[in-house]
């Protein structure tokens, strides 16, 4: 989805699944069924500026199949770029709305469901509130990839597939969903969810509906732990732009996706 005028060309931008408020049920309906093992992700302001300076990061993110746009920030980038930023598809809200249409739509049965991150007992809890009364399996965020594939070749179940709710945080979260992808031979979905077992579980409380309306939650986050996130949103915002500028504009940057934002030499 494009506007009149391109103005930037930015790859991982770019690479966005943009879509409009009508668009998302058809979208829900599409994740329902994959084809193929495949990951769901979401950019923010955060991710973005990780992906600058981490290249294992950046392939990883190039590799999630549908990447939806989380936050203010990100909605600026689509429009410095020619693009129509669409709705706000933040993963807080977006998920728990997935969940409910695959656990109520006429291929509920079909799902073996997974939950990994957080610590005991948010991933639990948090796994027992996005899920409801169906069986589950959960295992913490602080494992070694290996533990993770694992994990889930000893709990699958033949025909079912596999969805994995996954809330280790960025890039941890995206490494171990490519690592399941390149593992599982059957249809999957890999849900790359940040904090979300932890807002399900209430470990964490949301901002105000109104401060989520106008794309501030991350303000009301830095207001409620201004130690943890103060590079992130502080320091990180005008980084975020001198990079959303850079990449756009400088020639120095290569934007095939293979070598995204790698400096030519």
């Amino acid at each position: 989805m494009k506007t009149s005028q391109l103005k930037l060309h930015d790859p991982l931008i770019h690479k966005l699944k943009l879509l409009e408020e009508d668009d998302v049920t058809p979208l829900l309906d599409e994740l329902s069924t994959p084809k193929k093992p495949t990951i769901l992700g979401f950019l923010n302001q955060h991710g973005y500026n990780i992906v600058q300076n981490d290249t294992e990061a950046r392939r990883h993110f190039l590799k999630v199949n549908y990447l939806l746009r989380d936050g203010i920030g990100v909605k600026l980038a689509c429009s410095l770029n020619g693009l129509a930023p669409g709705a706000n598809l933040n993963g807080t809200d977006f998920i728990p709305s997935l969940i409910r249409h695959l656990l109520e739509s006429e291929h509920s049965d079909s799902y073996q469901l997974f939950a990994m991150g957080t610590s005991e007992p948010w991933v639990n809890l948090g796994a027992s509130a996005l899920f409801g009364d169906r069986t589950f399996h959960a295992i913490d965020g602080f494992q070694p990839t290996e533990r993770y594939l694992e994990f889930v070749r000893e709990h699958l179940q033949p025909e079912k597939i596999p969805l994995i709710v996954m809330g280790m945080g960025m890039p941890r979260q995206e490494e171990v969903a490519v690592s399941l992808q390149r593992d599982l031979g059957r249809p999957a979905l890999m849900i790359c969810g940040g904090a979300i077992l932890d807002f399900a579980a209430q470990r964490f409380s949301r901002a105000p509906a109104v401060v989520r309306k106008f794309g501030m939650e991350w303000a009301y986050r830095l207001l409620m732990e201004p130690r943890r996130l103060f590079s992130r949103y502080i320091i990180g915002i005008p980084r975020f732009f001198y990079y959303i500028m850079r990449n756009g504009i400088d020639r120095k940057v290569a934007v095939t996706e293979q070598g995204a934002y790698d400096r030519k030499s």
